[in-house]
């Protein structure tokens, strides 16, 4: 694919980026984003990205962060574009994208509903912060600290394997009188 020559292929590639937006009716990270891409289309990421940022560049979609990602949308000029441009989109990469959306968008939802995740303070020492998420807000969030790299990994993943049997029985602790 010779994306610098073929204008016609990146202009494709941008509109497609926009439709992949505009359908999904709220924000999405740059990880969902790229995987509802490669569901539709063969893309290199480092062609995507820069698709991605020459549309926040003529503000056809907005970047901001939500919690701790970034997050994207489509602008009301990047709506405005999409109707003009939406043609030049090939049907069978809209029919991909349609028939393969709301299944890619429950699994990167599922995926992000259950977050771990730790930070570096020092040599020995780490916060950890375990979250479960539904619908975008945060309904269970935990800070704590390992004072070992092993200890915060290990803490990480037996959240990712295990917040639903350890979220209610922490959230019972939490609300027994006894």
């Amino acid at each position: 694919m010779k994306l610098l020559s073929d204008s016609e292929t990146l202009a494709e590639n941008k509109v497609l980026i926009l439709y992949i937006l505009s359908s999904s009716n709220k924000p999405i990270t740059n990880d969902a984003l790229y995987s509802i891409v490669t569901s539709a289309t063969d893309l290199n990421y480092f062609y995507f990205q820069q698709f991605l940022l020459d549309l926040i560049d003529v503000k056809y979609v907005s970047c901001y962060k939500k919690e701790t990602q970034d997050v994207y949308e489509i602008t009301d000029s990047g709506k405005e574009t999409l109707a003009l441009t939406l043609d030049i989109l090939p049907g069978i990469i809209k029919l991909k994208v349609d028939t393969n959306f709301k299944q890619n968008m429950e699994s990167i939802e599922n995926d992000q509903s259950v977050v771990a995740e730790y930070t570096p303070l020092s040599e020995n020492e780490y916060e950890v912060r375990c979250k479960i998420t539904e619908n975008g807000e945060i309904v269970f969030d935990i800070k704590t600290y390992a004072y070992s790299r092993d200890q915060a990994q290990n803490i990480v993943s037996n959240w990712k394997q295990h917040a639903s049997t350890l979220y209610p029985e922490i959230l019972g602790i939490l609300t027994n009188n006894n």
